[in-house]
């Protein structure tokens, strides 16, 4: 099968992660003959400025017209781009691993968990006021989005290692709050084979930190899953290999967890292995909706050459201690990719 893959670049450091990522797409075409159309789509700070717009109609049309997107950090415009498109998409479930890494400082070495953060609802639908001096924010939570994203955690903890936090804070906020923890409670009744458990908000971010290994799938809301995502990729190494999946029932969009760090744009240093290992979740989540087994074969080989490259450690970014540009990082691990095959 041909996959339409839509691209965007994005801003600052964006488009030269997507160069190095480009050189594995095309390595995997090379090695497994998987056929991959990839198609350029502008949006964030640069289309703004050019076309007057961060997110022109083209761009949408692209991503309609694409089996998946895979799109690189954006700037300023970001609420104007990857917010609009989650909601425009319906994509409920943002996905985001974080694992301890070969010759990568983690707090722990240990640590495989993923966070799956409710993706259209809470504070972050923008229904904001203010007037005469006070500022109004609505928090939006549904059960349908409750629900909806408890059980797309639970599938995924019966994929690993089968258990399930949901993190709330209902003691405070008892409504929203509560309708979250209430219904994550229903769902996890239909799966008798998971363990389920929950924690407050304060408590999971401590304990992020204090015992990072225990945690297998956490499900929480759209605010507190973006503050504890970035919160766990810090503790695995950095957001420079933080990969970060959105995903609907039809259509997904796979990026990095990062912003687009305009203080080393342009300078060819970045670590592209964020959008690198984001390209990897695309192929497993094409794998998965099309029943194509040479894309799982793609996503697995992908994984474990940024492992092998991190444990040669001789081609790496600053961030990871080496003095390796972005491009040659990316074929670097293309070029590990070859040497997995022909073992």
């Amino acid at each position: 099968m041909r996959y339409r893959i839509a691209l965007i670049r994005g801003d600052g450091i964006g488009p030269e992660q997507a160069e190095a990522t480009l050189l594995v797409l095309s390595k995997l075409e090379e090695l497994l003959g998987l056929e991959l159309e990839v198609v350029d789509a502008e949006a964030g700070d640069g289309c703004m400025k050019k076309t007057g717009t961060p997110l022109p109609d083209e761009t949408i049309r692209i991503l309609k017209d694409s089996h998946a997107c895979l799109k690189g950090p954006v700037g300023e415009t970001a609420a104007d781009v990857i917010v609009r498109l989650r909601q425009m998409f319906d994509l409920y479930a943002n996905v985001r691993p974080a694992r301890s890494l070969p010759n990568v400082p983690a707090l722990k070495p240990n640590i495989d968990l993923v966070i799956v953060r409710e993706n259209t609802e809470d504070l972050y639908k923008g229904y904001e006021w203010e007037f005469d001096g006070v500022a109004i924010g609505i928090r939006l939570i549904t059960r349908r989005g409750c629900e909806r994203v408890a059980r797309y955690a639970f599938e995924l903890a019966r994929r690993r290692r089968r258990r399930v936090v949901a993190v709330h804070k209902a003691n405070v906020m008892r409504i929203t709050c509560g309708l979250f923890a209430r219904t994550c409670r229903e769902v996890s009744k239909d799966y008798p084979d998971v363990a389920y458990s929950e924690m407050y908000v304060d408590a999971a971010a401590m304990d992020l930190i204090r015992r990072p290994e225990q945690f297998d799938v956490i499900v929480t809301t759209n605010v507190f899953g973006d503050i504890l995502s970035d919160e766990s990729a810090q503790v695995v190494g950095g957001l420079g290999l933080a990969p970060a999946a959105n995903i609907g029932d039809e259509y997904a969009i796979f990026e990095p967890v990062h912003g687009c760090a305009p203080d080393i744009a342009g300078k060819g240093i970045a670590n592209p292995i964020s959008m690198i290992l984001s390209a990897a979740m695309m192929l497993e989540w094409l794998a998965a909706r099309y029943s194509d087994a040479r894309c799982l074969e793609a996503s697995k080989l992908v994984n474990e050459a940024v492992v092998r490259t991190l444990e040669e450690g001789k081609v790496l970014t600053p961030d990871l201690g080496g003095r390796a540009k972005t491009i040659e990082l990316g074929a670097r691990i293309a070029g590990m990719m070859e040497e997995i095959r022909r073992a």
